[in-house]
Formats: structure tokens, sequence, C-alpha cells
């Protein structure tokens, strides 16, 4: 190998005017471009802009902040058990559902599955607005992600929130028409 080097390879360094590539009459010439493609002209600008827009956000006024908040929530509010999720609600008054997530790292883990399980319930959340608009009372919502969320796709959060909604538009049902559930249970229901 060493003789095939010294035979082959020149260790003289080209004069700092002269390209070190070979240079061929054709080098330079541009490829003719194929017709699937467009040419390309100036900066592309990022699909991810028009998603990011007021639409598809969760605006801060939406979103609880403060740690008391939170703590608050887990004080004075309901708590209701889904498979994907528990969820801890409280009556705001304030005209608009508000909505704090946690993913403890005990519970899920490294930082990547704890932000994507927070983005599945985000968006759950965010779709399942309809839905909340249904319901009598705004509420501070807290989310409190499990780690079967991990397995899943969106449906299914999707499906779990729209379960716990119907549960809590039937609470207050129940408590707009003074219903209790030991008065179900001596109407044999």
């Amino acid at each position: 190998m060493d003789k095939y080097a010294k035979k082959n390879i020149s260790t003289k360094q080209p004069p700092p005017g002269e390209e070190a590539r070979v240079s061929r009459p054709d080098g330079h010439q541009e490829r003719p471009r194929s017709a699937e493609t467009p040419p390309r002209q100036g900066a592309q600008e990022a699909d991810a802009a028009p998603l990011l827009s007021s639409g598809f956000r969760l605006p801060k006024e939406c979103r609880l902040r403060r740690s008391s908040e939170f703590q608050l929530v887990y004080k004075r509010g309901n708590r209701i058990h889904g498979e994907f999720m528990t969820v801890f609600l409280m009556p705001n008054g304030l005209g608009t559902h508000r909505l704090g997530i946690t993913a403890s790292r005990k519970g899920i883990g490294k930082a990547f599955a704890r932000n994507r399980a927070k983005r599945l319930l985000r968006e759950a959340f965010r779709l399942n607005k309809a839905e909340l608009g249904t319901l009598d009372k705004s509420y501070d919502w807290v989310f409190n992600a499990r780690r079967r969320l991990l397995e899943v796709k969106l449906e299914a959060p999707l499906g779990d929130l729209r379960r716990i909604i119907a549960e809590v538009r039937k609470n207050e049902v129940r408590s707009v028409t003074g219903e209790t559930k030991e008065s179900d249970k001596a109407l044999g229901t």
C-alpha cells in the first residue's frame, strides 16, 4: 500500500489560485430538470406556520399555568378516572374551560414520552370543544396522563374524554333536578 501511495499520490500542494478539482468543459453545466419537479425559487416556507395559527393553538386564557391553580383543582375538584387519564375538574365561573396537563417522570418516563402524552391530551381536549360547549358550567380541567396513553393513537383518548364529558353532563343534570344516586336506587334504576 505504501508503494502505491508514493507512486500515484502527489504530496505537492496546488498553488493558491488553482482549484483542487479536476475541471472539465461540461463540469459546471446545469442538469436538465425533470417534468415532475418545479424549479425552486427563494426560500421555502415552513408548512407548520398555518398549523400554529390561533385556530389550532390552545389560547393562554384557556390554560392553567400556575402551580397554585393546579393545586386548587386537586384540592377542591372532583376526580374522574378514565382509561388513559385521570381528570380533576372544578367549576371556575369564568365562562371558558381551562386546561392543565401533567405527565410525571415516575408515571410516564422519558421526556419525549411525556411530551407525546401531553400533546395527545391537549389535542383530545381541543377536538372535544363542541362537547365541552354542551356543558352548563365552565370548568378548570387537570389531566394526569397514564402510561397506557403511549400505546394508542389519538382516537382512544378522544373517546375516553368524550365519555368523561358525558359523565360530567349527567352529574350536572342530576344536580339541577335534585336527584341523587340514593334516589335512583329507591326507584329501582
